[in-house]
């Protein structure tokens, strides 16, 4: 197999340096591969290559720019099999919140944390596009990735949620939206400014199935491929970053076209 590889990467370094000596397509290229395979060793093959490549670096910018676009095209490939085999849980799961029109016929999801300042960022985006599309229904998908304190957090968010579904979207503004870092102390004072009952609030985070969500949503990202926030799922595509409003919204026009033909 050494021999085999040797051969194979000779032959790779051979094919480099005809083409730097412009050997390749001549009568006699086939036989001058075939000779220079036998008399080059692997000092000399390492030597070919390497001045090939100082000669001609812009072929290493190529081959890294082939390999990104394959690992692009893998990724996507993968994540439309997880997202048609999983579209109940990412876009309807009970244990999401839901800003803009509920029952919108065009959707996005944020996997998000309440410490991310990407996310802060992006949270204007968000207000934007819920505001200029009255058709849009925007799942938040709790998503505490950046510690303990994003886990209280959000462990407060989803307590809030279900004992006041109504007030959840100025919740998750302020709070995400809030100066410092987000805990549960933070978390709770804004809970009850907002109108919470502490005891009611309090044994609500004790719900088990809080756990449960976040888990279910660590697998999610997982299988998605998604390890920071925030990042999105529109349509078919995952969209990872905040890349801001206009691109946003381009991916859910796309979106909203594909399913208007029935192509997703």
């Amino acid at each position: 197999m050494k021999k085999a590889l040797l051969l194979g990467t000779t032959g790779i370094a051979v094919a480099l340096a005809m083409l730097a000596f412009g050997l390749a397509g001549s009568p006699n290229a086939a036989h001058a591969e075939t000779a220079a395979t036998t008399a080059l060793d692997k000092k000399q093959v390492e030597t070919i290559v390497r001045d090939y490549l100082l000669n001609n670096p812009e072929l290493l910018l190529e081959m890294q720019g082939a390999l990104e676009a394959k690992q692009k095209e893998e990724q996507r490939i993968a994540s439309l099999s997880v997202i048609k085999e999983s579209k109940d849980e990412i876009f309807n799961s009970k244990f999401d919140g839901i800003v803009g029109n509920p029952d919108g016929k065009i959707t996005i999801v944020e996997f998000y944390d309440y410490n991310c300042g990407y996310c802060k960022r992006a949270q204007a985006d968000m207000n934007a596009l819920v505001k200029t599309n009255p058709d849009l229904r925007f799942v938040l998908k709790e998503f505490p990735i950046l510690g303990p304190d994003s886990q209280k957090a959000h462990v407060v968010s989803m307590a809030f949620r279900k004992l006041m579904p109504e007030k959840y979207g100025e919740f998750h503004d302020k709070l995400l939206g809030g100066e410092g870092r987000a805990g549960e102390d933070s978390a709770v004072k804004l809970a009850l400014e907002l109108g919470a009952d502490e005891a009611k609030l309090r044994e609500a985070m004790k719900d088990p199935t809080i756990g449960e969500a976040f888990n279910r949503t660590y697998d999610l990202a997982n299988k998605l491929q998604i390890s920071g926030t925030p990042s999105y799922v529109v349509g078919n595509e995952v969209v990872f970053g905040a890349l801001g409003q206009d691109v946003l919204a381009e991916k859910i026009a796309a979106a909203a076209a594909c399913q208007a033909n029935s192509t997703c």
